[in-house]
């Protein structure tokens, strides 16, 4: 009995607590340093699973590629990243359906603070923060070139800081439509790639890329407008309140804060969008500019498989004698005088 209470606290979640609803008692949970624990034993799961895919999918597929080194790398990275946000995507996807947040947008800031989650919720947190905790070991693991160390670092830092945000601030809800949008959006961009690495004539995907992204940005601005600018200000308590993880309704019921917050988010969005629309037309002026190189190329080459027609006589050679077509010479026969 003891080594079993010990590993249900690596497996399942903690804090558990009996919360009273009108059909009865409803167990859900809510944070602390037990977590780490849990967090920990996912960490070494997630390690395991990618091996796995790194084994019998990845490999398997680069054999017989025969990419180079900095394709090789790549094509790795978008593989696993596509298993991962397929994954959670429908995930993500279920859990915010069943808890009816999505149905029901005003559940993503009534009764704020969100201090107590259903398990599926919590259970979600925890294996997305390890995963991404698990990425950090991973880049000595797939010997990342040195070049790329910085950028996946940064990308790494970005996604704990924004689920580990939303995890301890209680804005769990308004984090899993956020989430939810932007793996949507990396699913479509790494499946591209990957789809691009095999065929690099083949570009399709990248447009249906495009257009998710901007629905996607455009879809996470209405949603930062919607919470911070007219949900959080209306919550009831508006009184700093840590021990019930009240901590932004005080600050949103100034405007002045709520309107300097909402213009950082908007800045912010303005930045993303600017460094895609930057990209999409080097990536146009790449694609023209190769395809004029081509059409170059082929008019070139054109022009010298074209000969001057020789002018040939009548007839046919043989041994050095051009001979008429029915095998006489063409050559006027001298009469001889009798």
């Amino acid at each position: 009995q003891v080594t079993a209470k010990t590993a249900f606290l690596f497996i399942l979640p903690q804090y558990n607590v009996s919360v009273p609803t009108a059909d009865g008692e409803l167990v859900q949970y809510h944070y602390g340093l037990k977590d780490l624990v849990t967090i920990l034993f996912y960490i070494f799961i997630a390690i395991i699973l990618h091996a796995v895919v790194q084994e019998y999918a990845l490999d398997k597929i680069n054999r017989r590629l025969h990419l180079s080194k900095v394709k090789h790398s790549k094509f790795n990275e978008s593989g696993q990243l596509v298993a991962f946000h397929l994954t959670s995507v429908i995930w993500c996807l279920y859990v915010v359906v069943t808890e009816g947040y999505i149905s029901n947008p005003r559940s993503l800031w009534e009764n704020y603070p969100h201090v107590y989650l259903p398990y599926q919720v919590k259970f979600f947190y925890l294996c997305q923060l390890a995963y991404w905790l698990h990425a950090l070991p991973e880049l000595y693991f797939q010997k990342v070139r040195k070049e790329e160390i910085p950028r996946q670092l940064h990308c790494i830092a970005l996604y704990l800081l924004h689920i580990a945000g939303a995890y301890l601030l209680n804005l769990t809800r308004l984090g899993l439509i956020l989430l939810l949008l932007q793996y949507l959006t990396e699913f479509f961009f790494h499946m591209a790639r990957l789809v691009y690495f095999t065929d690099e004539n083949n570009e399709k995907l990248f447009n249906v890329w495009a257009v998710v992204f901007v629905v996607t940005r455009l879809f996470t601005l209405t949603l930062y407008i919607l919470v911070i600018g007219f949900g959080l200000p209306r919550v009831e308590s508006q009184a700093l309140d840590p021990e019930r993880g009240n901590f932004f309704s005080f600050l949103f019921n100034n405007i002045l804060f709520r309107m300097s917050v909402l213009l950082l988010v908007c800045l912010f969005q303005a930045s993303v969008m600017w460094r895609f629309i930057h990209f999409q037309l080097r990536r146009w002026r790449e694609y023209w500019n190769e395809q004029s190189s081509r059409k170059r190329a082929a008019a070139a080459a054109g022009t010298k498989q074209q000969t001057k027609p020789l002018k040939r006589d009548s007839g046919y050679h043989e041994n050095g004698v051009v001979k008429a077509e029915n095998g006489t010479s063409p050559r006027t026969k001298k009469l001889k005088s009798p």
